[in-house]
């Protein structure tokens, strides 16, 4: 029996599916992608004689890419008993089985020559990597559903697209990280949807939009954002695996597509470029009552909002600042949580306003009914992100916790403030119960590790400030 068929991994109907359509597709290689711990992909390309061998085996990958910061150190001592977190298959850097899914299965159309596959990560005995985030989000859902409930997303994302200068590839640009490419703006922004902009912005919005709805993802709208080159792709609203899914690859594609053409798109949230905007991710999400069928966040005798919406509400307020690790993972991001800055900088929600952290959109009645969480930035892990959601509003449920009143005034009214850096967030994790029960410490412990590791480089740095501000001084 082959390995998928040991641990009852996937149908042979559905690999078979996928061996047909790459014959039948003429395709050349298969690009197996797992998304690791920071949402980025990582994984290997095989040819096409190997696809039948890797989706009933899986192919290895070493288990260090599950222990690595932004910066693609590892931060754990892996040849160390237990890798250095207590789990026997991580150590010495050994390997773990990618496997991929069936049902992720696309071919890339700015690579037609190339197949794409998500995978999960296995150690040799069948179980998934208890580091996988994806694997994570998975068994969030499961338990929504075990409450009755499915998860339902929507996607709004902005993000910088510019003009490539110089991709930076001297040898002396290489490092941990490397140097940051230059660019050139595509537009001076501030004209915030204006159909110029917009004009200005097609030549390069179109390339993207041609190769994204080819692979399929349920697009909606393209906007041109506030700042200068920054816009914003919506797509239609899935299930939760689905949607996370569909983050993980629209932001790997248009990165390369751009690239490909000359550009640079970045989902950094804010960059260090004059003038420039922040950029969030704002995610729109209900529950489904499975027994019904019916948005479980509709109100009765018109209210907007169910009591169920409401405990979920009061859950995702309650545990904001635990969970802004998982929507906001990068010290960067924390520049966004601004005043009269179209961000939340506190927790608080508000009906239809575009300033409070958690926006109740619809009208009594309403199928469509949802909340808009305004919180993420564009570099959040898709899974984590999406899991924190789900996890931190069940039990707000479980809790009949209460959000409060709606805020009309979202920067005055007294509320807990979010995390101003990400080590308060990080320390809120920490100290988060409900995070540990929820997810587990070990998996806590483990996300914690990682980014300790990345805000020690950061303070580790000598930045521009304060050379600009006491090198002359003192």
């Amino acid at each position: 029996m082959s390995f998928c068929e040991q641990h009852g991994l996937h149908s042979e109907a559905a690999r078979a599916e996928v061996l047909r359509r790459i014959e039948a597709e003429d395709i050349g290689v298969i690009r197996l992608a797992f998304p690791d711990q920071h949402g980025i992909l990582r994984g290997k390309t095989i040819v096409t004689s190997e696809a039948r061998r890797a989706l009933n085996e899986g192919v290895a990958m070493t288990t260090t890419l599950l222990l690595k910061d932004s910066s693609h150190r590892t931060v754990f001592p892996v040849f160390t008993a237990g890798g250095g977190i207590g789990e026997p298959a991580l150590e010495g850097g050994a390997d773990v089985l990618l496997i991929p899914d069936p049902a992720t299965f696309h071919v890339l159309p700015w690579a037609p020559h190339s197949g794409w596959m998500l995978c999960e990560a296995h150690f040799s005995d069948g179980r998934v990597a208890p580091y996988s985030t994806r694997g994570l989000l998975q068994r969030v859902l499961t338990a929504a559903a075990g409450a009755g409930f499915d998860f339902i997303a929507g996607i709004e994302v902005e993000f910088h697209l510019f003009k490539l200068l110089d991709p930076r590839l001297a040898p002396e640009d290489s490092g941990q990280p490397g140097t940051p490419p230059e660019v050139a703006l595509l537009t001076q922004g501030y004209n915030y949807l204006t159909e110029l902009r917009y004009d200005q912005l097609d030549p390069a919005l179109e390339i993207i939009r041609r190769e994204i709805q080819a692979l399929g993802l349920p697009l909606r709208s393209m906007e041109v954002e506030y700042g200068p080159s920054q816009v914003e792709f919506t797509f239609q609203a899935q299930g939760g695996l689905a949607s996370a899914d569909l983050m993980m690859l629209f932001r790997s594609a248009v990165k390369q597509v751009a690239r490909r053409h000359g550009y640079h798109a970045s989902f950094m949230c804010r960059p260090r470029i004059p003038n420039v905007m922040s950029s969030g991710w704002h995610l729109h999400q209900s529950l489904v009552d499975r027994a019904t069928g019916r948005n479980a966040f509709i109100g009765v005798d018109g209210a907007l909002l169910s009591e169920t919406a409401l405990h979920y509400l009061g859950g995702l307020l309650h545990h904001a600042r635990a969970a802004a690790v998982f929507s906001t993972p990068t010290i960067n991001g924390y520049r966004r949580y601004r005043p009269y800055s179209l961000a939340p900088d506190r927790a608080i929600w508000g009906i239809d306003n575009r300033g409070v952290m958690v926006r109740a959109l619809g009208t009594p009645g309403d199928a469509a009914t949802r909340l808009e969480n305004r919180v993420g930035e564009p570099a959040a892990n898709p899974y984590l992100y999406l899991a924190s959601q789900v996890a931190f509003g069940l039990d707000g449920i479980r809790a009949k916790r209460d959000p409060g009143p709606s805020a009309d005034t979202p920067y005055e009214t007294q509320a807990p403030m979010l995390p101003r850096s990400l080590a308060e967030a990080v320390e809120a994790l920490d100290a988060s119960e409900a995070a540990r029960r929820i997810f587990g410490s070990g998996f806590i412990d483990y996300l914690l590790r990682i980014k300790r590791a990345e805000i020690a480089r950061f303070e580790a740095e000598v930045t521009a400030w304060e050379h600009r501000e006491y090198f002359e001084l003192f």
